[in-house]
């Protein structure tokens, strides 16, 4: 959540140690994997699929096994789809009708508090609310959900559903903290990537010691994502996250295993269980979400999400802590390299 107005924390160590990481500041945690991680070659399969085959499927996901599943209603898309190296899976939801259910609730669900995104595993939307949607307005976005029949599930989740960010160490501007994403480069330019909902608050970026950069652009609600060019010279900039490499951006499978770090709660994993989820916060909605469950606390805002040496997401917010587990919605990174013209390294 924001809050601008609080005393930052612990100070971090050292501008070069800081930075070296190229990722997000002081994070105490797990070590983050040294290999790439072998879900994601079914997940690039995933990406040229879900284009290939636009609404003729409806949707994919890898499955326990490691394997690339993709949901189809007719003959020749199945056929395609095992041609292409990939599994068919019938399914009673075709991708359009799907595709209709989510427009139909881009039109009329913006309630604080609520999400939704294709479940490609059930076949159908998957609403959610946290715990501050209460009463008649959770009667009646069950009421929304309720018209679109078979093709949406709804849950109430506990925690609230928000922007994870608060004062304290790491990058920041004034008294509100966040985690540096990734580190970019344009030419001979150097920026790093954070959350649009970071940059939104302030234009001068530092760590403990010195200042790092300034905002070049920003993007949230609608999107979440910012960028902030270096100004300190002095400053080593690696493309790592941690002790890993980065050297590639791409997007996820559904059921994929992915690794989130942030300056609050370090580095933690989970899975895939959405794309193209819309989040609606208090400040707006924001569309083409990854859905995931890692978790993420306030501070971690901005953090990378990766697999292996593949950037794949920036950390808006959520619902939930990394002690009682919750769900995290991502940026995706792509979305935004392609925005600004840079490039991972």
């Amino acid at each position: 959540m924001r809050n601008p107005g609080s005393k930052l924390g612990r100070p971090i160590v050292g501008l070069a140690a800081v930075l070296l990481v190229g990722s997000a500041f002081a994070s105490p945690a797990s070590a983050a994997p040294t290999t790439a991680d072998p879900s994601f070659a079914p997940s690039a399969l995933a990406t040229k699929l879900d284009t290939q085959f636009g609404t003729s499927a409806a949707g994919s996901y890898v499955d326990s096994a490691g394997k690339l599943v993709v949901n189809v209603t007719d003959a020749a898309t199945a056929k395609s789809v095992r041609a292409s190296g990939a599994t068919p899976r019938y399914v009673s939801h075709s991708g359009a009708a799907l595709a209709a259910a989510d427009a139909t609730l881009k039109a009329e669900l913006t309630t604080p508090g609520t999400s939704f995104g294709l479940d490609p595993v059930s076949n159908k939307i998957a609403v959610t609310a946290d715990a501050t949607v209460t009463g008649a307005k959770l009667a009646a976005v069950k009421a929304i959900v309720a018209k679109l029949g078979d093709k949406a599930t709804f849950e109430s989740v506990p925690g609230t559903l928000q922007p994870t960010i608060s004062g304290g160490d790491a990058i920041y501007t004034g008294g509100s903290r966040c985690s540096l994403g990734f580190n970019v480069v344009s030419g001979s330019t150097y920026y790093f990537l954070t959350a649009g909902h970071c940059t939104n608050i302030g234009t001068t970026w530092s760590s403990s010691s010195a200042t790092l950069g300034t905002r070049y652009g920003t993007s949230f609600p609608g999107n979440d994502y910012g960028i902030v060019r270096y100004t300190n010279t002095s400053v080593t900039k690696t493309g790592g996250v941690g002790s890993q490499d980065i050297t590639s951006a791409g997007t996820p499978a559904v059921g994929a295993t992915v690794y989130r770090r942030g300056s609050t709660t370090g580095t933690h994993s989970g899975r895939v269980t959405a794309l193209n989820t819309t989040v609606n916060y208090a400040e707006g909605s924001v569309s083409g979400m990854i859905r995931t469950t890692v978790c993420a606390q306030p501070g971690d805002s901005g953090g990378p999400l990766y697999a292996g040496t593949t950037a794949l997401g920036l950390t808006s917010g959520g619902s939930g802590n990394c002690s009682s587990g919750g769900i995290t919605y991502f940026q995706p990174v792509v979305e935004a390299l392609n925005r600004y013209g840079v490039s991972v390294y």
